[in-house]
């Protein structure tokens, strides 16, 4: 009897002792916990399950030895564990970026008005698209230019957030970018003035080219939280005017958010599948229309390489569905799904949770969709959009006339 007592009283110590050096939450810093929660995140959530065959808890342990005694060497920390990832849509916001992105989806800004990305086939900075009357816009930058400096500083040193950080700025102030062309080999140097932005979501007009054929005209510039709502507007009112046909303008649009991008498609969609979703277990979800259509009259859809995210799930669901014609160039190939997350002190942290496919199991990241259509277009600016210099625009309205 006395064995047993004093084995039960060796094990009950050897516990005791164990427990002493388990790690307790509460003996991290306020930095680490930072780190910590950024890494969860990434752990629960991010699409790929091998995190670039990376061994992710031991990614953590590696960094918990860090010395962070400051906010900056926590973020620099949480940026070189995410770069493990060798995805450029999985990135720290620093609280300046995370309002900055918050502000973009809700419809301001302030800037030169650059939609921006990291081209992951050679990891240079490139330009998406300029806003419409933009000071980029207006001084020629192109979809698919790459940006080479900012203020002298190499891109390549620079995160995508970090880029569009630097060029971002007070209105009235000005940035310097050198910019190599698409498909041209000379460097370009541009001085523009920041300004404030117009981020309308929707603009529409009715062409009387053909009196008895009315085209209802639509731009949707950017996928933002009044962007389902302003086209209703627009197509309401289109409607109103007896229009016997659309055009609905993806080009140049870099996306913005999902859910904006699934409601607009259900306003031309009958009952039917918009996108699917794959998680990183393979799982399929999706999103489908299960309302009526606001209209059923015909539809073409510009694109062209500036064309992005939800641009291209929006386009995907119309050509697979066979409710609208796509006609332009190949969109940009984005295929990936993005969820923000709050950290502390107003930071956030961006992690791919998803990839979607088109209703016809497309993968189009990296590859893009391909019109029904291949109509070439050089560059024009704004204001020559929906003029006779624009040949796409005008392929639309023949065709849509000559079918009709």
């Amino acid at each position: 009897m006395k064995k047993i007592c004093v084995n039960i009283v060796i094990i009950l110590l050897i516990f005791c002792i164990n427990f002493l050096y388990i790690p307790q939450a509460n003996a991290y810093t306020e930095e680490e916990k930072i780190l910590l929660q950024s890494w969860r995140l990434v752990n629960e959530a991010y699409v790929d399950d091998s995190f670039n065959h990376q061994n992710w808890w031991q990614v953590r342990q590696e960094f918990l030895k860090k010395p962070l005694h400051d906010r900056e060497e926590t973020y620099n920390a949480i940026r070189e564990m995410l770069a493990l990832l060798d995805d450029p849509y999985t990135r720290l916001l620093p609280p300046e970026n995370y309002h900055n992105l918050q502000i973009t989806t809700s419809g301001e800004l302030s800037g030169i008005g650059l939609q921006i990305s990291i081209n992951p086939e050679n990891n240079q900075l490139e330009v998406v698209t300029p806003l419409p009357s933009s000071p980029a816009e207006l001084a020629g930058i192109q979809p698919r230019d790459q940006i080479i400096t900012i203020d002298g500083i190499d891109t390549h040193t620079l995160t995508l957030d970090e880029a569009a950080n630097k060029i971002r700025g007070e209105i009235g102030t000005n940035v310097i970018l050198e910019i190599k062309p698409k498909d041209k080999d000379n460097l370009k140097t541009y001085e523009l003035t920041r300004d404030r932005l117009s981020l309308s979501s929707v603009n529409y007009n009715l062409d009387k080219s053909n009196p008895r054929y009315p085209i209802g005209y639509v731009r949707l510039n950017q996928f933002s939280a009044n962007a389902t709502q302003d086209l209703a507007h627009a197509i309401v009112d289109l409607e109103k005017k007896g229009v016997k046909g659309y055009i609905l303008d993806l080009r140049n649009n870099p996306g913005g958010l999902l859910q904006a991008g699934i409601d607009i498609a259900r306003l031309w969609l009958e009952p039917s599948t918009i996108v699917y979703t794959v998680n990183r277990q393979g799982i399929l979800g999706s999103y489908d229309a299960d309302g009526d259509a606001i209209t059923d009259k015909p539809l073409v859809v510009l694109v062209n390489q500036g064309s992005a995210s939800a641009s291209e799930i929006l386009a995907g669901a119309l050509q697979d569905n066979h409710r609208g014609v796509l006609m332009g160039e190949k969109t940009f190939g984005k295929g990936l799904i993005q969820s923000l997350f709050e950290l502390p002190a107003g930071a956030g942290i961006a992690v791919t949770v998803a990839k979607y496919e088109t209703p016809s199991h497309k993968d189009i990241n990296k590859l893009g969709i391909t019109p029904d259509r291949i109509v070439t277009q050089e560059p024009i600016s704004y204001f020559e959009i929906g003029t006779e210099k624009d040949l796409q625009y005008q392929s639309a309205l023949a065709y849509l006339t000559m079918k009709n």
